[in-house]
């Protein structure tokens, strides 16, 4: 599966604990990634910089499932899940 065109929910979603360029404490959940551009895609995808649990997180129909809205609420509900 492929990532759905101007969605950018897993770059603003989900916490990120490692740095990322322009944000060098990571960032909360809900909270929109600077690398994440206007159109929604991620402006550092593929770079060394992109932090690792960027790279991991693949598309999927259960976490994507139909809609923009859907991949917000199921990573919401994934983040609350592995907090500590």
């Amino acid at each position: 599966m492929n990532c759905r065109e101007q969605c950018g929910a897993c770059c603003t979603a989900p916490s990120i604990s490692s740095a990322i360029p322009g944000m060098p404490g990571g960032k909360p959940a809900g909270v929109r990634c600077v690398q994440l551009g206007e159109d929604e895609s991620c402006k550092i995808f593929g770079h060394p910089d992109r932090p690792a649990v960027c790279a991991s997180l693949q598309p999927s129909e259960v976490m994507c499932g139909e809609s923009r809205a859907h991949a917000i609420r199921w990573l919401g509900w994934m983040e609350k899940l592995t907090a500590p």
